[in-house]
């Protein structure tokens, strides 16, 4: 989040969506670095060695943002109490509400998938071996770079060429459905599904930087938090009601297969609601207090 204020203060709007997506791809290889080449280094450094590369890293990374000029007539400032209604003025704007439903269901249930459900949905409904499932899981990963990697390259020349990153993101969104119906139907291949729905959390990430153009540059890092809160919200709420729904109708006497396809289209249906939501307020969206006069282009 720091890192989607800082451009929002230093690059114009229009770049936000392609930086956003650079700095996640950054995100990306560390989480892959910590995989397989993390096992490969830990013997010849042992596990002291390892947290001492790691420590010296984040110094450098920490002595590079320090070295780095401010623009502080960018920044927010203000008291205490004026930056807290600040943000309520966010949280009660009908833009981020907009924003958020769709967020908090789609990027939301993709990390409560990928972080706790994904495993058990291929063990206990695909029949999928711990080895094969967590094959699966790496191949979300990778598709998670992918997709950040070729929104950061490809997000300007598209804008150039009419086709606005708000088009894109939702384009993604509804490829996202589709590709969560095809999963809960058991149509295809799941090694294809699992990594175009990972490729699609990737590109749904463009909300954050649809959002803060929205709103005052000033406002861009309370933006950004906000949404990430709910999207966050999202994720935990919907890892917890996973499971006590699939704990209740396997109590009432449904086999585990099917009470995870029951609680699997569950969510499918709440992230529908979610995007629906987003598009019918597209257009009264516009007008709404606190957002700019101008949307981006392609609304």
């Amino acid at each position: 989040m720091a890192a989607f204020k800082a451009f929002s203060i230093w690059y114009p709007v229009e770049r936000l969506p392609s930086l956003n997506a650079a700095v996640m791809v950054a995100g990306g290889l560390g989480a892959l670095a910590a995989t397989t080449p993390l096992a490969w280094l830990a013997p010849m450094l042992g596990r002291h060695g390892l947290f001492l590369v790691l420590a010296a890293l984040a110094t450098l990374a920490a002595l590079g943002i320090y070295s780095t000029p401010d623009k502080p007539a960018s920044a927010a400032g203000g008291t205490l109490g004026q930056q807290l209604r600040e943000l309520l003025n966010v949280l009660r704007s009908r833009e981020f509400w907009r924003y958020a439903p769709m967020t908090a269901t789609g990027l939301g249930g993709f990390v409560a998938l990928q972080g706790l459900w994904a495993v058990p949905w291929l063990m206990q409904v695909g029949g999928h071996t711990r080895e094969v499932a967590a094959f699966h899981l790496l191949l979300t990963t990778l598709a998670m770079v992918s997709g950040f990697l070729l929104t950061a390259v490809c997000i300007g020349p598209l804008r150039r060429r009419g086709i606005a990153p708000g088009r894109v993101m939702v384009l993604g969104n509804a490829l996202g459905l589709v590709t969560m119906l095809a999963l809960w139907s058991g149509v295809g291949s799941t090694h294809a599904l699992w990594f175009v729905l990972a490729f699609v959390f990737a590109v749904g990430n463009i909300a954050y930087a649809e959002i803060t153009s929205r709103f005052a540059p000033t406002l861009a890092g309370r933006v950004n938090a906000a949404l990430n809160l709910a999207t966050f919200v999202g994720a935990f709420s919907i890892q917890w009601g996973y499971g006590v729904m699939l704990d209740g109708l396997q109590a009432a006497g449904r086999s585990i297969a099917d009470s995870h396809r029951l609680t699997f289209v569950t969510l499918l249906a709440l992230q529908v609601v979610g995007f629906g939501w987003f598009l019918w307020n597209r257009r009264a969206a516009r007008a709404a207090t606190g957002t700019r006069l101008q949307p981006p282009d392609g609304e």
